[in-house]
């Protein structure tokens, strides 16, 4: 196909992905998602379209900016950033135009200044050593051994097996398993080697050769080129003012050596010809590993499981005390094991310690961080102490690729190890998310050992029972998604339309063979999302605390992130009970309520309200129902009996009243009980309930504070006076690809 005719195909498949972004048509939304995914599988199968697509987004991208189109900026850039992660043969006149149009997008508000910089970020490190994304990426996410780059990330899928139908499981199962099983370590090692050589020698680099080499290489020859690759991109990366004479001399002689003294001369290997076209070295799917959550503490056990296997020494003593039998730890998490050198001994501790407080270079650090045997002595960032004063716990919920102050072991880096958590389901399941992030919270406040050493991601693709038409409650179950898709259109269009997909690729028969010929449309979109989706959107996690009818239970307090439903019972409490009926109260449906509430002002004044009235039922929601702009306070709605009389008597009508809150106590005045239902589940139900209070949930506070506040000074024990009497409120990140667009 010649050059003219590429372009104007490539043209028109990116016309599409514009024309999606502001689809109203039925036509168009059914296929929203697909022109995305079709565009890089055509750059996929033939590379040597690469150039051309970037030219292509550039151009449509500084279209956008002059004509102030910002809904398509960021959706543009995501792609372009996509295409260059793996391209190869990209000119240094692209690379400075997409870093020039990054730093103009700087002078723009919030989310495109934020997603620019990262974007800038990357590029100025792929603008100085071609191909450092593609290695890095691959290294991280398939967890390869490397001295010079140590970090790794997982993807952790998490489906609830009570939500999700067990056709829907098996078949995201059986599409990671098959695309993973191609996906052995000597396969990633290969694909960095050849990547590396072709984006560094060009049209020199006899590409089919070196692969055909590099096949037939035994794996101890191929571990000798793979780190004699990492180490020539790495340290001319490390470098200030990095010589690319050098770097592509270092990697000629790694080109010379495999394929013998003719290519020294970058000509072309036993004068074969090249091909027409580039061969595919494709960017394998992240590291996956399955799980369905029938465990309330199973995000923690594999979080420690994949920072520290079995196989290794405990993390501390109370995971000693741990049941860990019947977790089977992936096979895969030997790979980046490290061996203990050090004896356990006070003098190895001290040494330790100062590493990490001082690190001259990557290697000491590395190796302080990555010391696994004996009790380690812990060294306290100063602002440990003070939790409260977090945003949010160190690594917990920030991206990996930012800085962070003397913690990096590498410029941009945070963590050594980066979980990709990423949930399927529907609200039920974020309900059952957030308890387990608040769980893991709390937990770290008493432990503390996953913080320093692990970063955090949450990740969510709706997947809702499908329905012909969608029913209300079908509707209800999307309400946080269709929160995301109003904050961020891009996140509507590629996540958003994903659940009809997975649900026919559950209807598919399972293929017999081993291996699939058709593309994991899937899988690939999971892909897009855990790499691309870099932008948390922050929910509010809620705190109710919950009294019974019966004086001899213990009150009980639970959170929720979505939604309180309360329901009046028919049955009534006994007359001796916690609260009796008040004379003259008038019978009627409902129940008569006592509501005292601070209502949410603009002017963020408090205001208290204390009101009575009966009523047929309340919901409390934590999203409003249309916008995105204030989703940090409770929408609540009472559904109010009205009496009135008339000549044919007493009637009774009802009314909905709405207000919003950050603070709630509701109390039943005559006999009638209260039903609660957090988070739309019906296995989390409270009945019998007589009175509950709901508060925004705050940061759990360090049970280290007090043990630690000896070694404060005095001006440090009033900061953590003051943080206690204002605890900052928990919020849950979910990513997505810009956060909140206004």
């Amino acid at each position: 196909m010649e050059s003219s005719d590429v372009e104007l195909d490539l043209q028109r498949s990116v016309q599409a992905v514009l024309r999606e972004l502001s689809a109203q048509t039925p036509a168009l939304q059914r296929n929203q998602g697909m022109w995305r995914w079709s565009l890089h599988k055509k750059v996929e199968r033939d590379p040597g379209k690469s150039p051309a697509l970037v030219r292509i987004l550039l151009r449509e991208l500084e279209k956008a900016e002059r004509e102030d189109e910002r809904h398509v900026i960021i959706p543009l850039l995501h792609t372009l950033m996509y295409v260059l992660t793996k391209a190869t043969g990209i000119t240094e006149e692209l690379y400075r135009r997409t870093y020039a149009f990054c730093m103009r997008l700087l002078t723009l508000p919030a989310p495109y200044c934020t997603v620019a910089l990262d974007c800038a970020i990357r590029l100025k490190t792929e603008q100085a050593v071609p191909g450092t994304l593609y290695q890095r990426l691959v290294i991280a996410e398939q967890n390869l051994r490397s001295e010079l780059y140590p970090y790794q990330e997982r993807v952790f899928l998490f489906v609830d097996p009570e939500l999700v139908s067990p056709s829907v499981c098996s078949a995201l199962l059986l599409e990671i398993e098959a695309a993973q099983v191609q996906q052995t370590p000597e396969a990633c090692m290969r694909y960095v080697v050849s990547h590396a050589l072709q984006v560094a020698l060009g049209e020199a680099c006899h590409t089919s050769a070196l692969q055909r080499k590099l096949q037939a290489s035994p794996r101890r020859a191929l571990e000798h080129y793979f780190h004699a690759v990492v180490a020539a991109t790495e340290q001319m990366a490390s470098e200030t003012s990095p010589s690319r004479e050098g770097h592509l001399e270092r990697l000629e002689e790694i080109y010379c050596s495999l394929l013998g003294p003719a290519a020294a001369a970058r000509g072309r290997c036993s004068g074969d010809p090249l091909p027409d076209r580039p061969p595919n070295i494709p960017l394998p799917s992240p590291h996956i590993t399955f799980h369905l959550w029938t465990d309330e503490e199973q995000l923690w056990k594999e979080l420690v499981l994949f920072l520290c296997p079995q196989s290794q020494v405990r993390l501390s003593a109370d995971l000693e005390a741990l049941d860990l039998q019947g977790l089977q730890p992936d096979r895969m998490l030997a790979r980046a094991s490290v061996l203990s050198t050090d004896s356990g001994t006070l003098s190895e501790h001290l040494r330790s310690s100062t590493r990490l407080q001082a690190p001259s270079s990557p290697e000491m650090e590395h190796a302080g961080l990555q010391r696994k045997g004996g009790i380690k002595k812990r060294v306290w960032p100063p602002n440990i102490l003070m939790p409260c004063s977090w945003d949010g716990p160190l690594g917990l919920h920030q991206r990996t690729g930012r800085p962070s102050g003397n913690w990096g072991l590498l410029p941009g880096v945070s963590r050594l190890h980066t979980a990709r958590v990423l949930v399927l389901g529907d609200d039920r399941m974020l309900g059952r998310l957030a308890q387990a992030y608040h769980s893991l919270r709390k937990r770290e406040t008493q432990m503390f050992c996953l913080t320093p050493r692990l970063s955090l991601q949450l990740y969510y693709i709706p997947v809702l029972t499908p329905e012909k038409p969608a029913s209300s409650r079908h509707l209800e179950l999307g309400e946080l998604a269709a929160f995301l898709g109003r904050a961020d259109p891009w996140y509507e269009s590629t996540i958003n339309t994903l659940s009809p997909a997975i649900h026919k690729l559950a209807e598919m028969p399972p293929s017999l063979g081993t291996s699939r010929t058709v593309d994991p449309f899937i899988l690939d979109v999971i892909t897009y999302y855990v790499r691309m989706g870099t932008q948390p959107i922050y929910f509010q996690i809620y705190t109710v605390k919950i009294f019974f009818s019966d004086l001899s239970q213990d009150s009980s307090e639970d959170i929720f992130l979505t939604e309180l439903k309360v329901k009046i019972q028919d049955s009534k409490f006994p007359k001796d009970g916690f609260s009796p009926r008040r004379r003259g109260m008038a019978e009627g449906p409902g129940a008569e309520l006592s509501i005292c509430y601070q209502k949410a002002l603009l002017s963020h004044r408090t205001q208290e309200v204390a009101v009575s009235l009966r009523a047929t039922g309340l919901v409390l929601k934590a999203l409003p129902a249309s916008d995105t702009e204030d989703h940090m306070c409770l929408n609540v709605s009472v559904i109010e009996v009205v009496k009135s009389s008339n000549l044919a008597g007493r009637s009774f009508s009802t009314v909905t009243n709405t207000f919003r809150t950050a603070n709630i106590q509701i109390q039943s005045q005559d006999q009638r009980l209260l039903t609660l239902l957090l988070d739309k589940d019906n296995r989390r139900t409270f009945r019998d309930v007589i009175r509950f209070e709901v508060v925004r949930c705050p940061e759990p506070c360090s049970g280290i504070q007090k043990s630690k506040a000896l070694w404060l000074s005095s001006h440090q024990k009033k900061e953590m006076e003051r943080t206690k009497a204002m605890p900052k409120p928990l919020l849950m990140p979910i990513n997505t690809f810009s956060g909140i667009v206004q």
